[in-house]
């Protein structure tokens, strides 16, 4: 059952920045009709904007460039074969960082909690500060939001990232070694977290209360940008986007279906995913740079990421007011 649940959960993971790789071959941003390309990550925004039917009486047409993780979807932006980024902060700092030539235009919300320090019930480990010394893996990537949460929790907590040891891991793998007993502190998210937790593993410190900043970003290329009828298409779709995740945090359990019936997901991930999903879409107002920058500095800080990034001047504030 938990190996069923954490194989649906990677195919439909949306939350970070998974490496694997899987365009749709039809999306083609370089196209001059009008089409607006918008990247993807698992079918999550084509599954809500299907369920929601926020995209009826649009007077443009939308292709989906769909990926399994942001950092192929970021690599296809750069590539021009998708006009728009969606991701958590971490993977678009990081895609700014290396040089992909886009920009935040909208951010995204949710509350944090799906982002976990989960640790084994055996461990001995009852607070942050017990985890000075001990090994800790992270999932997925090095940079990714649960190496966020990890970071900041320690500093919070009068510790430096150097005094635990970081090992990344795929959740996948890092599931069957926490449920073996081999890992003691495990870094991660969603629904692996969930499962963690109904392995026995008891939750050190979440997301929540602004230790991750909860933040997303839809992003647009430069190229996009720069054409006119797309610029406008695209402040429509957002507009659409926000109305369609105000549609999913009202709807809950039909947009858990949506998920079960579009993405072959088992119902109890569908509902973890439901319940973890961003609920607003909003303007990348100075707050937001703020919060972020903050995210930027510190993961500059422990190396990670390296440049590091202006994020209010990565921001065009001009398609959502």
């Amino acid at each position: 059952m938990i190996r069923r649940i954490a194989a649906a959960a990677l195919s439909f993971s949306a939350l970070l920045a998974l490496t694997a790789c899987g365009a749709d071959s039809s999306a083609d941003a370089s196209s001059k009709d009008g089409t607006l390309v918008i990247g993807d990550q698992a079918k999550t925004l084509q599954t809500i904007v299907a369920a929601s039917g926020a995209l009826k009486g649009a007077k443009y047409k939308v292709k989906w460039a769909e990926f399994e993780g942001a950092a192929p979807l970021y690599q296809a932006v750069q590539a021009g074969a998708a006009d728009t980024t969606y991701s958590a902060d971490l993977p678009a700092l990081q895609a700014l960082s290396g040089g992909v030539k886009f920009k935040n235009v909208a951010a995204l919300k949710n509350d944090g909690r799906h982002v976990g320090i989960v640790v084994g019930k055996d461990s001995g480990i009852d607070s942050v500060k017990d985890l000075k010394g001990q090994k800790v893996v992270v999932s997925s990537a090095k940079g990714s939001i649960a190496e966020y949460l990890l970071a900041n929790v320690l500093q919070q907590n009068g510790l430096s990232y150097s005094d635990v040891k970081v090992q990344y891991l795929l959740p996948t793998d890092a599931q069957a070694a926490f449920a073996s007993g081999k890992i003691k502190a495990w870094a991660t998210f969603g629904v692996y977290q969930a499962v963690g937790l109904e392995q026995g593993g008891k939750l050190l410190a979440d997301g929540a209360d602004g230790r991750v900043s909860g933040y997303g970003f839809v992003g647009a290329s430069d190229q996009a940008l720069a054409d006119r009828s797309k610029k406008a298409a695209l402040a429509d779709f957002l507009k659409r986007l926000g109305t369609a995740l105000e549609w999913t945090s009202t709807h809950k359990d039909a947009y858990a279906r949506a998920i079960e019936e579009r993405n072959g997901a088992d119902p109890s991930v569908a509902k973890t995913l439901a319940s973890a999903a961003y609920s607003k879409v909003l303007p990348v107002t100075s707050d937001v740079n703020k919060t972020v920058q903050g995210v930027a500095d510190l993961m500059n800080g422990i190396g990670v990421l390296e440049p590091n990034v202006d994020v209010a001047g990565s921001a065009d504030t001009s398609l959502l007011k």
